[in-house]
C-alpha cells in the first residue's frame, strides 16, 4: 500500500460475508493489522434485495425548475418613446 493512500484518508474497507465470519475475521484483521487504511468489516445487511423487481428505479421524474412560461401570445406593445 502506498504512503499517499493513507496521507489522503482513503481507506478500502475488506468486507466479510456473515457466514464466514467466524473463520476469516480473526485472520484477516492480523493479516492488517500494521496497515491503517485497511479496514476488517462483516456485513450486516439481511433480507432480500431491494434493488430488484418493479419498485426499484423508473420512477423517477425529472423536472425543469425553472417556472414554465405561460402559454398563448404576447399582447401588441406600443413602440418606444424616441
Amino acid at each position: 500500500m502506498s504512503a499517499a493512500l493513507v496521507e489522503s484518508g482513503v481507506v478500502i474497507y475488506c468486507v466479510i460475508p456473515k457466514e464466514l465470519e467466524a473463520e476469516l475475521y480473526e485472520r484477516l484483521v492480523e493479516h492488517y493489522r500494521d496497515n491503517p487504511s485497511v479496514e476488517v468489516i462483516v456485513e450486516r445487511r439481511s433480507g432480500p434485495d431491494r434493488r430488484t423487481g418493479k419498485s426499484y428505479g423508473g420512477k423517477r421524474v425529472t423536472r425543469d425548475r425553472r417556472r414554465s412560461r405561460v402559454p398563448g401570445t404576447f399582447l401588441p406593445t406600443d413602440p418606444p418613446a424616441g
